[in-house]
């Protein structure tokens, strides 16, 4: 397509103005698809500070770059004017070292972490993996101890960690977060899956709606409801409960440590994840609401929707 001058000066200012621009859907506190949101989780581990322009908010920006650029797709990274790429080639510069030598900082440590996983959880990840071919089981850890798996392509530059016979794969910053961590197998009523506890992070207790109602009307804990706005929309939060979504988790995170915490979701799966990361962040109270939502309105209050 072509660039119109007008457009092409804009660009020109905005990378003129602003050393390290990405050109992203969303921004950086909200991304809006899920390779911006790759793109700004890279940033975020090396940059305290950089530019980010919506193109949602501006379709001449988003039509403009793409020609300016010739890169087809955004996000888009430049750096002191100069295209760097897109979401992948981010990625793979972080885990090179490439992106912290072009910020100038430091190469990233590349040592593998220590890290344990018991018998049950490794028996069930070589059940899930006995079909998958060419691909590695890789490990992502955020900042705020969020943690997913995923299987994917062996990359040359992971560092990989060893562990009862199985390999994870790591990027840089994940190695330095997994250290000590241990990859458990863990069934509870609401199902089974893989659990990670980090060192020094306190065990997730269970806590029954009926034990809730007490607990909050004796005003001795903090409830969050951690469900997205669609379940939100079904059953509204209990009167006393902090929404995760509304107030984020930064704010949340920043209560006293001593706090005592109770995580509920609809049927109580995600709401524990969530409470293994704020444990992962020094909480020593924390507990998970056993059954959820649909507990609540079956056993305490029926005049609450189930869905």
């Amino acid at each position: 397509m072509s660039l119109d001058s007008a457009t092409r000066e804009r660009i020109e200012t905005l990378l003129k103005d602003h050393r390290v621009v990405l050109f992203m859907k969303g921004n950086r506190q909200q991304p809006m698809c899920g390779f911006s949101a790759a793109a700004t989780n890279t940033l975020n581990e090396l940059l305290p500070d950089y530019h980010t322009v919506n193109v949602l908010d501006d379709p001449e920006i988003r039509e403009g770059i793409k020609a300016y650029g010739d890169w087809p797709t955004i996000p888009q990274l430049y750096v002191e004017g100069e295209l760097v790429g897109g979401a992948d080639i981010i990625r793979q510069m972080y885990g090179s070292g490439e992106l912290h030598q072009l910020f100038g900082l430091a190469a990233p440590d590349r040592t593998a972490p220590e890290i344990t996983i018991t018998d049950a959880a490794a028996e069930a990840i070589r059940q899930g993996t006995a079909n998958a071919q060419g691909v590695a089981l890789h490990l992502e850890i955020g900042p705020d101890h969020s943690a997913g798996f995923q299987l994917a392509p062996a990359g040359e530059h992971d560092i990989v960690a060893h562990a009862n016979g199985l390999e994870i794969h790591f990027d840089p910053a994940s190695a330095q977060r997994a250290k000590g961590i241990v990859i458990d197998w863990v069934s509870t009523v609401q199902g089974e899956g893989l659990s990670l506890k980090f060192p020094g992070a306190q065990e997730i207790k269970p806590l029954g709606v009926q034990q809730l109602k007490d607990r909050l009307a004796a005003n001795d804990l903090v409830l969050i409801d951690v469900r997205p706005a669609a379940g939100r929309a079904m059953a509204a939060p209990l009167a006393q409960a902090r929404v995760l979504e509304e107030e984020g988790y930064e704010a949340l995170a920043s209560l006293p440590k001593e706090t005592a915490l109770a995580f509920i979701c609809h049927h109580g799966i995600s709401s524990r994840a969530m409470a293994e990361r704020f444990a992962a962040h020094g909480f020593g109270n924390v507990y998970n609401v056993e059954g959820g939502m649909d507990a609540w309105a079956r056993d305490v209050d029926p005049g609450v929707p189930r869905y």
